[in-house]
């Protein structure tokens, strides 16, 4: 039986990371727009004065925090300190290099981690006992089709969105009985700046690698061209409807995995198909290695 979740009836705070662009910035409006108080973050507001003035010419305010800061968590203490309570933390900066597996520097890895798995999970543990205490609160995680579907030359993206979504499957059901929501929001290729910021991974390919899938992942995305299938703006408001219980949302409180875009029907098939297929392939093993009784 899933869990019932009750919201309420007042105007939310959402804390949002990575909003100086792309779905940070799409949900800031989004939310705005609908009468609830923003508290934006990017790395650098500085370079942003415009976006910073109209988010706090709304009402909302607008921080500096670097997620992968060991000592990102103390936004949450500082703002809950203050008397400005966190309803809806939604964890959306983040970043991709890409090489293949093989050739990653471990500073690379490292990187994608502390931004996608470790920041997120810091903001997440400061938040939740605030929230646990008012018996309410939403956590959305950002994710994307590249941890479901293992794709080329993004191992380390996919291995940090890959294990905050399995964290974020056991959050939900532990803070369920607190009336708190945590959303795996898994999205698909939308017209976002990803794609321009794609970082590459500093040591060189080996000759082996010449002409694989992976080496023309790279190429395809250096040249810049990449297929977009995906509106930023469609897709920040089902976000929005499904945290706050409204439109596409209404009566689906308890739903933990929102796929967005059209490219991601096929990606979350290829997933069923590769589970479906391993029972397939190995199911008379698979029930067969229990202790003899």
């Amino acid at each position: 039986m899933s869990a019932t979740f009750t919201t309420p009836k007042k105007q939310l705070t959402w804390l949002i990371t990575g909003c100086s662009s792309g779905f940070g910035l799409s949900l800031t409006r989004i939310a705005q727009a609908g009468g609830h108080t923003v508290i934006a973050t990017s790395r650098n507001p500085s370079r942003t004065p415009e976006l910073v003035a109209e988010v706090e010419g709304k009402g909302g305010k607008w921080l500096q925090l670097d997620v992968a800061s060991p000592n990102s968590a103390q936004v949450i203490e500082d703002l809950e300190k203050s008397g400005q309570e966190i309803d809806i933390l939604v964890n959306n900066a983040g970043f991709s290099i890409y090489a293949p597996i093989e050739t990653f520097a471990e500073d690379e890895i490292r990187a994608e981690m502390e931004s996608m798995y470790f920041g997120p999970l810091r903001l997440i543990r400061a938040v939740l006992p605030h929230m646990r205490k008012r018996r309410f609160g939403v956590i959305v995680n950002m994710s994307s089709g590249a941890a479901l579907e293992a794709r080329d030359s993004m191992g380390a993206y996919a291995g940090a969105k890959a294990g905050l979504d399995g964290l974020t499957k056991v959050l939900a059901k532990e803070v369920a009985p607190f009336n708190i929501r945590a959303l795996t929001v898994v999205l698909g290729t939308f017209n976002t700046n990803m794609g321009n910021a794609a970082v590459f991974g500093k040591n060189p390919l080996p000759d082996d690698y010449k002409g694989s899938v992976a080496e023309q992942t790279i190429q395809f995305l250096s040249s810049g061209k990449i297929p977009i299938n995906g509106d930023k703006e469609k897709a920040m408001k089902a976000v929005y409807e499904v945290v706050v219980g409204e439109g596409a949302g209404a009566g689906r409180e308890a739903e933990r995995f929102l796929p967005l875009g059209t490219d991601m029907t096929a990606r979350v098939k290829m997933v069923q198909e590769y589970l479906a297929h391993g029972l397939e392939v190995f199911g008379d093993v698979t029930n067969n290695v229990n202790i003899d009784k």
